[in-house]
């Protein structure tokens, strides 16, 4: 059912009711760059000495307004030892406006385009600030990153200013701090019972194909079942999944877009045959009883509760899922009964290949921060908390000899009553939930050893399996001026919702795939092909 790739692709992954403030309950938290903005007339809190290695503390008591985006995992607490611990050290507070996590994109799409968001923006991922560029509400950061000496140090250190280069907009500057990390780091993949694969004699798959046939094969010895019951409505596995297939899909959609490089000229990813590739294969598991049709639609806890009650034998998830699973499978199957392991993402036509970027979510920052009195120590605490080793070992962490210790050679270890996805099992209190530490908003990016720090043995493992694929390269630049930016945006949403649509329907069945053809004229019909040419002539444009 897979088909060969014709064409040498390359490509980058990108990546509850309306807004409430919190009580107006103050929280601890918290220039010039390329273009060497002036911002010696806003220097209030500021440090004169502030350079990289130096810890920041505002001179003078300093507020901010944050966005927080809320986990239903470890939901919201005023009272986080987080706050307090950060406002010691920093002399700095932050003033949230939470949002559900659900509603999280879309809710701050509304807040940031009226003009009227809080100054902090976080939980952005590259290429989200590109809609809200044209109209001058965020501030293009890259001209005030000699405001940064930590996030300056780190892009020269870990040589990631290519990388950077892939966000400049036309006007080539950058409108999103992006967390850095010194080193790719996969994450999602297959999690599978292990012991329900040895029984039915099938190895832990390596490729697609291999997948397939092992579910197959479970299939035969468990007639009754549905082997592979997915969650994440199958965004994850067509992310992780549409990378062997030389394509992009899921999460990974990003700009739609893949590169020929035989042709030097963009195409428009679910148009090409590496995407009807991979629609196919998973549409074949379907129709072949080896993947639930409500993979696609069905909420994470049916999925969750399907895999860890023994009706299905695989799921997607990341590192911190393990440790969870087995919580609920020691109470539904019994400790002992079971045993269950990520796996090494499988390859694909498109060979051996992992995806991904060493730029994670980061933050954009209000336009109407520039003009705050207090903006250079504004810079300083996103410096600080964002990018520096310390800033970043207690947003992890947590507090030295309170939720953790350090011996001499440096390794930390959670206090004994202390857990964070099963790292600690005997801990009876969750670092994130009782504490806020290891939480989304603010705890991402670092060198390799400060993540390595906070994974188990499993993960470590899995982390250098990994390490034997290839990276697929970043799209090359094609940046739109304002006008461009303006129609690509108009364009874009409503195409990835088509194939969003599209997609599910082919792989569930409930469209042919000898439809196809006719697919591909409806998404030109939609703007594909303008889309597209708008892409080639930006890069044109930028090699000129």
């Amino acid at each position: 059912m897979n088909r060969t790739p014709t064409r040498t692709l390359s490509r980058r992954t990108t990546l509850a009711g309306l807004v409430a403030l919190t009580g107006g309950a103050l929280v601890a938290c918290g220039g010039g760059g390329e273009d060497g903005a002036d911002v010696s007339d806003k220097t209030t809190g500021a440090m004169q000495d502030y350079d990289a290695g130096t810890a920041f503390k505002a001179t003078t008591a300093l507020t901010y307004t944050s966005l927080f985006s809320d986990q239903p995992t470890y939901p919201y607490k005023a009272d986080w030892l987080f706050w307090t611990a950060l406002q010691e050290r920093t002399n700095t507070a932050l003033e949230f406006t939470i949002i559900p996590a659900s509603d999280y994109e879309q809710k701050r799409s509304l807040v940031v385009s009226a003009g009227d968001s809080p100054i902090i923006i976080p939980k952005t991922y590259p290429g989200q600030e590109t809609p809200f560029v044209a109209s001058g509400v965020v501030l293009p950061v890259s001209d005030y990153t000699d405001l940064m000496p930590h996030f300056r140090d780190q892009v020269e250190k870990w040589d990631l200013q290519g990388e950077l280069d892939t966000l400049k907009q036309k006007d080539g500057k950058y409108y999103v701090l992006p967390g850095l990390h010194e080193a790719l780091w996969p994450d999602y993949t297959l999690i599978v019972r292990t012991d329900v694969f040895e029984k039915a004699g099938v190895a832990i798959p390596t490729t697609w194909d291999e997948v397939r046939s092992a579910l197959a094969t479970i299939k035969q010895a468990n007639p009754d079942s549905i082997p592979f019951s997915d969650r994440y409505e199958g965004k994850s596995v067509l992310n992780y999944g549409a990378v062997a297939f030389g394509t992009v899909g899921g999460w990974g959609y990003g700009e739609g877009l893949q590169f020929d490089e035989d042709e030097d000229r963009f195409v428009f990813a679910a148009a090409t045959d590496e995407y009807r590739s991979m629609v196919e294969y998973f549409a074949g598991l379907v129709s072949d009883g080896l993947m639930d049709p409500e993979s696609f639609t069905q909420t994470d806890d049916a999925a969750q509760a399907k895999f860890t009650s023994g009706r299905s034998f695989a799921i997607s998830g990341n590192s911190q899922d393990p440790s969870v699973y087995r919580a609920q499978m020691d109470q539904s199957i019994g400790a002992g009964n079971y045993a269950i392991s990520k796996i090494v993402v499988p390859s694909g036509p498109a060979g051996d290949l992992v995806g991904g970027s060493r730029l994670e979510n980061g933050i954009m920052i209000s336009a109407a921060a520039a003009e705050r009195d207090d903006f250079q120590a504004l810079m300083q605490f996103i410096d600080w908390f964002f990018y520096s080793d310390e800033g970043r070992e207690f947003a992890k962490w947590g507090v030295e000899g309170v939720t953790y210790t350090k011996d001499s050679s440096g390794t930390r270890s959670l206090m004994p009553d202390i857990n964070y996805t099963g790292l600690n099992p005997a801990g009876t209190k969750d670092l994130r939930k009782e504490y806020g530490f290891s939480q989304g908003n603010f705890s991402y990016g670092g060198s390799t050893e400060l993540l390595h720090s906070m994974m188990s043995e499993e993960e470590l493992a899995f982390q250098e399996a990994m390490r034997t694929k290839t990276p697929v390269e970043p799209l090359p630049a094609h940046p739109y001026s304002q006008v461009e930016q303006e129609q690509v945006t108009l364009l874009s949403k409503p195409l990835q919702d088509f194939v969003d649509q599209s997609t599910l329907q082919f792989i569930t069945g409930q469209r042919d795939l000898a439809d196809w053809d006719a697919y591909v004229a409806e998404l030109d019909e939609r703007g594909a092909a303008r889309y597209v040419e708008m892409a080639n002539k930006a890069y044109d444009a930028a090699k000129a």
